[in-house]
């Protein structure tokens, strides 16, 4: 948790606010995060940032087209110094909030829950914390079960939407993958694996839906993302299928790689560790010559990430304890699988 005196400056930021642009991670939490302050401001543009792991410079193109008079970084680990450096030049605010376990930057508006508390609290858990508009809770509970991670309103929220949450929920991804309100998540999330043009058309819709319900009833302002969401769905579960066969109960790992057109090994490795609670789950996607790992796992994966990276020229991997990232290139992979195996020894 960030402290009051943070949330009071996030605020302060957000009323001087009059065209903000807001830069948030391309996952659901880092949308609900921009979809509440947004909201909030009732002003500026969202762009999801598709780069791994931080914002870099090529971004800074949408501020000159833009002209925005602050900045807001959300639910990014890092940030190119190049961006930085341009924004510094242009003389913008930026305003960084963050969740991530990573090195203090040198900037002056940098809000990070894990530096102030040692906890991981989801970007969008710090931004309803800011907001506090109660027609927006449902925002902000997608982003957080979509982070593995259940706010202490959810269970305020399932008495007063008990059709929402009909679920007897454990862990968050019971309500992911339980509920109605997971599959606004989930919906939402593919949604934004579109193509930029029909990426921002829902943006604009959500920007002004009233509730949950308006997401998955189908109408002109929907029909897009829907209809993406039903494209990639049966694609996703032929990937679900297909991994499945990599279950290795003797050394409790679940290790599988794809290729294709559809970039979700993170969505792929959540629902493999949700299934198999019991083992270390890790999801390459491989373009080309380079290979995007999704980690997940009950233990400390994120030092079994780190450690299985460390003799891998050019590799690079972080996260927080129980999921991770990793990337290297494709001929890499399976020193990297063997890396894994010793870890878990």
């Amino acid at each position: 948790m960030i402290t009051e005196k943070q949330i009071n400056e996030i605020r302060d930021h957000l009323k001087q606010a009059k065209n903000p642009l807001f830069f948030f991670d391309n996952d659901i939490d880092g949308l609900a995060s921009f979809l509440l302050l947004q909201r909030y401001v009732g002003a500026g543009k969202g762009v999801a940032i598709k780069s791994y792991p931080g914002l870099s410079r090529a971004y800074f193109r949408k501020v000159e087209e833009l002209h925005p008079d602050y900045i807001f970084v959300l639910d990014k680990p890092s940030v190119d110094e190049d961006f930085l450096e341009e924004v510094e030049k242009a003389g913008i605010p930026l305003v960084w909030i963050d969740h991530h376990d990573i090195g203090k930057p040198n900037i002056k508006n940098y809000y990070n829950t894990f530096h102030e508390s040692g906890k991981t609290e989801p970007t969008s858990y710090l931004c309803y914390q800011v907001t506090k508009k109660k027609e927006d809770i449902w925002i902000a509970i997608i982003g957080c079960i979509g982070d593995c991670y259940i706010p202490d309103f959810l269970s305020e929220f399932k008495k007063e939407n008990p059709d929402l949450v009909d679920y007897d929920y454990k862990w968050a991804f019971d309500v992911l993958y339980n509920t109605k309100i997971g599959k606004v998540a989930r919906v939402l999330g593919f949604g934004l694996l579109d193509r930029t043009s029909n990426v921002v058309s829902m943006l604009r819709y959500l920007v002004k839906v009233k509730n949950a319900y308006d997401v998955l009833e189908e109408n002109h302002n929907t029909r897009s993302y829907l209809n993406r969401y039903n494209q990639i769905n049966e694609k996703y579960k032929k990937i679900i299928e297909k991994a499945e066969r990599f279950v290795d109960k003797k050394n409790k790992l679940l290790f599988f790689t794809y290729g294709g057109d559809l970039s979700i090994s993170q969505d792929v490795s959540n629902e493999l560790i949700y299934r198999h609670p019991d083992l270390v789950v890790v999801v390459g996607y491989i373009k080309g010559n380079y290979a995007n790992f999704s980690l997940r796992g009950n233990v400390e994966i994120k030092e079994i990430t780190l450690n299985a990276i460390k003799n891998i020229e050019g590799a690079t991997g972080g996260g927080h304890t129980y999921a991770t990232g990793a990337k290297m290139t494709a001929e890499q992979v399976d020193k990297f699988k063997e890396n894994i195996l010793k870890e878990l020894g």
